[in-house]
């Protein structure tokens, strides 16, 4: 696949997207394997180091040789930007290009992957020294949380990626909408840099809750109450990380505040939330070709979706 960079006016780019337990992880091996390619992490919770249980994060023996990056980046203590996310990964799909090598991107924080598919500029909003002082006043006045809920009004998916102690945060984003008339979520530009194949799988909403259910079982079985009490006794807390489903139901178990049988369905039932948020927001934002995962086996779809990026991309596979 030397010259298949050349075929194009602008960089390939594979993207594939959609709800947690779909079966995302694997489809981007197979199409990294087809297309030498290398996959890029855009789960915003994948990041953190000692957080693999609970982030369904791949394991080592099944990357099948395929190197991985923007994994166990950050320490859980650190606080990582949406704008930080956007220029490690470029970094990483310049270094690609340059090696000959498909990026396939895979997760399913919006967010992080429209920042790099359409190139965001974090840049471009100017501070208001006066306004920041207002919304400074407004805190103390009426606390972290009301500032929080003044940004879920205007930009729903940008407060859910900050915590409401992250006031610096909050704050910025609220700056972007005053100075721009638009969130941070919208801001993106109309094209991408990129020559973009979208993947999206989707699967019967039943069948993928059971299997939202039994990854969490199978997550409690592999020791998630141990992975996060290592992070409760190093005093992790009132951080990005600590706020990830998987973590935040089983502090409340630690805090004493939750029976471990009310965590785990909490944390069923916050799964099955954030995986139709996920499918909602894929389908608005993005121009994505959809795989249906409900009948058959992963197996049986990836000749479809080989075919698909080959089509698109104009590349042919091993």
């Amino acid at each position: 696949m030397d010259s298949w960079r050349n075929k194009m006016t602008k960089p390939a780019l594979v993207v594939i997207v959609g709800p947690t337990a779909v079966g995302k992880t694997k489809t981007s091996i197979e199409v990294a394997k087809a297309f030498h390619g290398e996959v890029i992490n855009s789960d915003s919770m994948q990041i953190y180091q000692r957080m693999d249980i609970g982030t369904a994060k791949v394991k080592p023996e099944e990357m099948e040789g395929v190197p991985h990056h923007l994994l166990d980046i950050c320490s859980p203590e650190e606080d990582y930007s949406v704008a930080d996310y956007q220029k490690d990964a470029q970094q990483v799909i310049d270094d690609l290009h340059n090696r000959n090598k498909l990026p396939v991107m895979v997760g399913g924080t919006g967010l992080y992957v429209r920042s790099v598919t359409h190139n965001y500029n974090f840049n471009d909003a100017i501070s208001d020294p006066s306004y920041r002082q207002e919304l400074e006043e407004f805190v103390n006045n009426y606390g972290v949380d009301a500032l929080h809920s003044r940004l879920q009004e205007i930009d729903p998916e940008r407060a859910r990626q900050i915590h409401p102690n992250n006031v610096r945060r909050v704050f910025r984003a609220l700056e972007v909408f005053r100075a721009t008339g638009s969130t941070v979520s919208d801001r993106y530009a109309e094209e991408s840099p990129y020559n973009l194949a979208v993947i999206g799988l989707t699967m019967d909403r039943e069948r993928l809750y059971e299997r939202i259910n039994l990854r969490v079982e199978m997550m409690v079985q592999e020791g998630l109450f141990d992975e996060v009490k290592k992070l409760y006794e190093s005093n992790v807390r009132d951080t990005q990380s600590i706020q990830a489903i998987g973590y935040k139901e089983i502090y409340r178990y630690f805090d004493g505040e939750y029976s471990s049988e009310t965590a785990i369905e909490q944390l069923k039932r916050n799964s099955r939330r954030y995986a139709k948020r996920q499918l909602t927001w894929f389908k608005h934002q993005m121009d994505v070709e959809w795989f249906d995962m409900t009948n058959g086996k992963l197996d049986e779809k990836i000749p479809s979706i080989l075919r698909f990026v080959a089509g698109k991309l104009d590349l042919k596979s091993n």
